[in-house]
């Protein structure tokens, strides 16, 4: 397929690679930024006006709300070169609201919508091996499903437009809810007197096991917080979370509470760190931290 990709950032590159390794022809718009390496497998263009005329399938993966409607519908936008019968793919992480309304303007163009959030990282981008949260109607996410098998390895189609973006909100409070109790067991036992590191594996083969115990805890405990994902990511997850709940009439408490911790970290300088650093909020509240075992 011609393929047009909008967003190569630290996971659009790899994926943008992921699909021309797989025979497909990628056309990107002109940035500063591009690099070299997708210089080499893209036809550049002037503008996503041009790219939507020249592609297909249209794939998204931009940092936010605003991000995604400027690129759909502003100057130079995807909606105004697209083709009757292309598919636009939207596979940011945005307010599924939002995601719907978009999805109502591409239809009236004559063309399919699929929203399509990843999880997985950089890691998972550079492997094909994301986890793709789909939704849109069969038709869309059968057309899209080619293109996302070289992407991912857990591919759901979880139902309607707006679907995936309220299945990838729906992970990020698990995960923050998550982080934040690993943060406080760990600053608990740390303070009581326990080596942390020893809590962690003694309760890793227990029902308080997640990956997040597995992974991120470890980040707590040796004070690695170079980011996977950063802070000022998941706080825009998580402010997804309460505008949608709000829109909804839901009230998400500790939604909110992790959403606090995580700006209270962005407030002191931390934005650009590992969600994991949401342990610096609890240790804050605590007046102890863990004790750095360099």
């Amino acid at each position: 397929m011609k393929i047009g990709f909008v967003g190569l950032g630290i996971m659009g590159r790899p994926m943008a690679l992921n699909l021309n390794n797989g025979g497909h022809e990628i056309f990107v718009p002109e940035r500063a930024s591009l690099t070299a390496e997708t210089r080499a497998i893209a036809a550049v263009l002037a503008d996503a006006t041009a790219v939507a005329k020249a592609a297909e399938a249209i794939i998204l993966m931009v940092p936010d709300t605003p991000d995604v409607d400027a690129v759909l519908f502003g100057p130079g936008g995807v909606a105004a070169g697209l083709n009757k019968g292309s598919i636009v793919i939207d596979m940011s992480s945005i307010s599924p609201m939002d995601t719907k309304r978009f999805a109502e303007k591409i239809n009236a163009l004559g063309c399919d919508y699929v929203d399509a959030p990843v999880s997985g990282g950089e890691v998972g981008a550079k492997s094909a091996a994301l986890t793709i949260m789909a939704g849109g109607t069969e038709a869309g996410f059968a057309r899209a499903l080619k293109l996302f098998e070289l992407l991912g390895k857990n591919i759901t189609h979880v139902g309607p437009v707006g679907a995936g973006q309220v299945c990838k909100v729906a992970n990020q409070i698990i995960v923050a809810l998550n982080i934040q109790a690993v943060a406080e067991a760990l600053v608990f036992a740390a303070r009581a007197g326990a080596d942390p590191a020893k809590v962690r594996q003694a309760i890793m083969g227990g029902f308080a096991s997640s990956r997040v115990l597995e992974l991120h805890a470890e980040r707590m405990i040796n004070r690695t917080f170079n980011p996977g994902f950063r802070i000022r990511l998941h706080q825009k997850d998580l402010s997804l979370a309460l505008s949608s709940a709000r829109e909804l009439g839901l009230a998400l408490p500790n939604t909110a509470i992790a959403q606090q911790m995580m700006s209270s970290v962005a407030a002191r300088g931390g934005a650009e760190l590992d969600h994991s650093a949401l342990v610096q909020a609890i240790e804050g509240l605590a007046g102890f931290a863990i004790p750095d075992r360099k």
